[in-house]
């Protein structure tokens, strides 16, 4: 029987289909990295956009239309990470507001609130980029509007899109060489599509077992972070409720068992006429979303990452995000310093900057951050992390620092939520930048006049960083293998190599001219200070005339990062 339109209840699970489609196929969207370095986190921000209106539709029990919406836009706006997420968010937005004051959407509904998604999505971007998830977008968007009219069902509309965006996925390398040079597609349209298929798998009553699906071979992991993973067998404690269409027979309930036994450990089933409470750790949350989405629909669905718990544990306060920053480490700054911390003042001006790493935290601190939100690269903070962090500040005007291109959008969407406070969001695509910029800043100023001075300062910055390939791969004609240490600059790839001192000294030559006179280095993790140290005396003899500053930076994933001025 063909499907001519969709209820608030199946659209429901419909969402909450393609959530969990993405969630299983996050690890293969995270690998679509253009540079082959372990913090390609597409997938990753993407799936937590997601998620983040799942928890809000989830506790909603037979919502309207209009209850689905604002559900769907509201947690996705305050949840995006990363640009990627935040397109995500912006094109949940757009269609939400379109199919809000409806009862049920038919097809040429469905057309104009995908056309109203892209619109949504483009004008969010700055400067729109072809050969990304927009392109994917904006020819499903097409493809929708040309089946106006014509009477097909959803089942021949939902397949007719897929393709025309599997199509606009494919040709992605033709329009940004840099991927038609690393062998990916974009990863953003790739998530996009993952979304679509499973709401189209949930519209034609499917059930798909994603565990057949190939594993993708994980990045090495940094030294905590293999401790983590030798403790923790299952990453994800997952936790919800099936509202059943039904009661489970005895067969049923066998089965699902044996399907939780199958894919985790620490099994709840607690079954009876309506619902079915399930707890279970797992790595695949999405196949347990997706097999209990055939039984009914879900409320409370809950997913916690146990392995970035305890690797946040271990980091201790330096890997914590925002939210985990407690009272407690307020006073414990007011012991330190003897002075009120900032929340409990008035005063013009607040600065919030993100950062990873104890070091970084406490340089951010000592340039007067009033509050550092936990995360960078491989975990860019939410919206609603920056929007939180902004509203502690006591201040008039608040500067927000991203320090990582990954984060300005979310930067610039909380900034468009604050509606108390003048929020200024410099644009800080590293960590140098970030300091550069806290460095340039002069009380008693206008805080626009302060702006341009944080950007003339950024200007003045080269910067880069150092980490390593997880696969082989081709970058701007160069050859690199995986495991080979990679210096990556503001501009794209500075050098690579077996060893990590040679790399980083090639690094700095490539940045350094006769007119620079400082050079600083901020070590990782995993980084001895004394191998640090040998690094500085190599630089030191190369370039007597220049200064040259060691700093423990603690951060995570990169052994490196450094600046030249």
């Amino acid at each position: 029987m063909s499907v001519e339109s969709i209820d608030a209840k199946l659209l429901s699970k419909m969402f909450l289909a393609g959530a969990a489609s993405l969630e299983a196929r996050k690890e293969y969207i995270n690998d679509l990295n253009v540079f082959p370095v372990p913090d390609g986190d597409t997938g990753t921000n993407m799936t937590m956009t997601i998620l983040s209106a799942v928890g809000e539709v989830s506790v909603l029990e037979d919502p309207s239309m209009k209850e689905l919406s604002k559900a769907i836009s509201s947690g996705s706006l305050r949840g995006a990470r990363g640009n990627s997420g935040v397109i995500l968010s912006q094109l949940l937005r757009g269609f939400s507001r379109t199919i809000a004051d409806t009862e049920e959407i038919d097809i040429n509904i469905m057309a104009e609130a995908f056309e109203k998604a892209v619109e949504t999505a483009y004008k969010a971007v700055m400067k729109p980029m072809e050969g990304t998830i927009l392109t994917v977008a904006r020819n499903i968007s097409e493809k929708a509007s040309d089946m106006k009219d014509t009477g097909v069902g959803f089942e021949e509309f939902s397949g007719a899109i897929l393709e025309v965006g599997q199509e606009a996925l494919d040709k992605t390398p033709e329009l940004l060489p840099v991927l038609k040079e690393a062998g990916v597609v974009d990863s953003g349209g790739a998530g996009l599509l993952e979304i679509l298929k499973g709401a189209r798998d949930a519209l034609l009553g499917k059930e798909v077992d994603y565990s057949k699906l190939e594993a993708n071979e994980a990045p090495r992991p940094l030294k905590i972070s293999k401790e983590v993973n030798d403790d923790i067998k299952f990453g994800y404690c997952t936790e919800f409720i099936i509202v059943l269409d039904r009661p489970l027979d005895d067969d049923e309930i066998t089965d699902f068992k044996a399907f939780l036994n199958g894919i985790g450990d620490s099994i709840v089933f607690v079954p009876d006429d309506e619902i079915v409470k399930i707890h279970v750790h797992t790595n695949e949350p999405g196949n347990a979303i997706q097999k209990a989405l055939g039984y009914g629909s879900l409320s409370r669905i809950k997913i916690d990452n146990m392995r970035e718990e305890h690797q946040e544990r271990l980091f201790k306060d330096s890997l914590k995000l925002a939210r985990e920053q407690k009272e407690a480490d307020e006073k414990a700054a007011d012991k330190k310093t003897g002075e009120s911390f900032a929340k409990n003042m008035h005063k013009e001006n607040g600065f919030v900057a993100v950062c990873a790493g104890e070091g970084m935290t406490e340089i951010f601190k000592d340039l007067g951050t009033d509050r550092v939100i936990m995360g960078g690269q491989t975990m860019n903070p939410s919206t609603d992390d920056i929007v939180k962090a902004a509203e502690k500040i006591d201040a008039d005007n608040i500067f927000i620092l991203p320090n990582n291109k990954n984060i300005i959008m979310a930067a610039n969407q909380a900034k468009d939520i604050i509606e108390d406070k003048n929020v200024i969001v410099i644009e800080t695509k590293t960590i140098p930048q970030g300091i550069a910029a806290l460095i340039s800043f002069t009380p008693d100023i206008p805080p626009d006049d302060n702006k341009e001075n944080m950007k003339e300062a950024i200007d003045q910055i080269r910067s880069a960083q150092v980490t390593y390939a997880v696969r082989d791969t081709t970058i701007e004609g160069k050859s690199i293998e995986k495991d080979d240490y990679m210096a990556i600059g503001d501009d794209g790839l500075l050098a690579s190599g077996k060893d990590l001192e040679d790399v980083v000294i090639s690094m700095i030559e490539k940045m350094a001219d006769d007119d620079s006179e400082i050079i600083s280095l901020y070590y990782g993790a995993d980084i001895d200070g004394k191998d640090a140290q040998t690094v500085s005396e190599r630089l030191r003899e190369k370039y007597p005339d220049c200064e040259i500053e060691v700093n423990d930076g603690g951060q995570p994933v990169y052994y490196y990062i450094a600046s030249v001025e």
